[in-house]
């Protein structure tokens, strides 16, 4: 009894746990182990700045390993080798001081010149405001009178829950899909207006290099502009609960033309015709 019980909590944990780590894993291509490069223009600078600093700290490895094992071998006991006896060396302790300075201020320049420009929201040619809740979004087009939630697409939402016989891997985008996605203009600047309505959520899209709290009570800003038309998926980033694994975000980038007919469908201009685009 309380090994067959066992087994059912256990299994139970192990789906939830698939389920909560589906996403992560499936926002990656295959075999990915670095960052995306993404479709805007912040987030190839991100992605050239970390590989810089990858490689910067692969060369400092590279040289203060080699010198360690060059010298545990070399100047081992078995040799007969007598240590050295010296306090210090002025030099030397000059030079290790300069050249990680030199790193640094290396490293600090660019980095903060992206980090400047990513806190700069000025000039946006969209403005949205983003409101998260257990465990949905809400997305508010200030300046086009449209409003909607979006939530876990219906199909994923049933495949997921234990017991419904529905195979995962049959539903296409699985934890992925909403039922109603945001919509922005290609090479518009969009300006996001983050809040929340209960706990701390986070927005994160890794295509757009951009990942901010939502804090009930709190505005935080955040903008993209993406380069590239396109289906960009992302997650609350930020543990808020039960269902927080099923809380996905998706952007769909149009052309200006697209977009404005996507607006004016939003807006009940074009009647009852549904906009296939955003319900999937």
């Amino acid at each position: 009894m309380l090994t067959a019980t066992f087994r059912r909590g256990l299994a139970a944990a192990m789906t939830a746990l698939a389920a909560t780590l589906a996403p992560a894993a499936t926002l990656a291509n295959d075999w990915q182990l670095n960052m995306p490069i993404g479709v805007t223009d912040i987030s190839a600078d991100v992605y050239r700045l970390h590989m810089t600093i990858l490689w910067i700290c692969i060369v400092i490895g590279v040289i203060v390993f080699s010198a360690m094992i060059y010298s545990i071998f070399r100047h081992r006991k078995s040799l007969g080798v007598e240590p050295a006896k010296f306090s210090h060396s002025t030099k030397v302790e000059v030079v290790w001081t300069i050249v990680p300075v030199f790193i640094l201020i290396g490293m600090a320049i660019p980095a903060t010149e992206t980090l400047v420009r990513m806190e700069d929201t000025s000039g946006s040619d969209l403005t949205i405001k983003v409101t998260g809740y257990q465990w949905l979004w809400e997305y508010e087009y200030l300046d086009e009178d449209v409003r909607f939630f979006s939530r876990l697409h219906r199909d994923s939402d049933r495949a997921r829950q234990l017991g419904s016989g529905i195979d995962p891997f049959s539903v296409e985008n699985y934890l992925l899909e909403v039922d109603n996605r945001m919509v922005v203009p290609v090479d518009a600047k969009v300006r996001l207006l983050l809040t929340a309505g209960d706990v701390i959520h986070a927005w994160w899209v890794p295509d757009f290099a951009v990942k901010k709290d939502a804090i009930p009570g709190f505005i935080n800003e955040v903008w993209f502009q993406a380069n590239e038309t396109g289906v960009f998926r992302g997650q609350c980033a930020e543990l808020c609960g039960r269902d927080h694994g099923f809380m996905p975000i998706v952007v769909e980038v149009k052309s200006q033309e697209d977009y404005q007919a996507w607006l004016a469908a939003q807006r009940g201009e074009l009647g009852d015709r549904p906009v296939a685009s955003t319900n999937r």
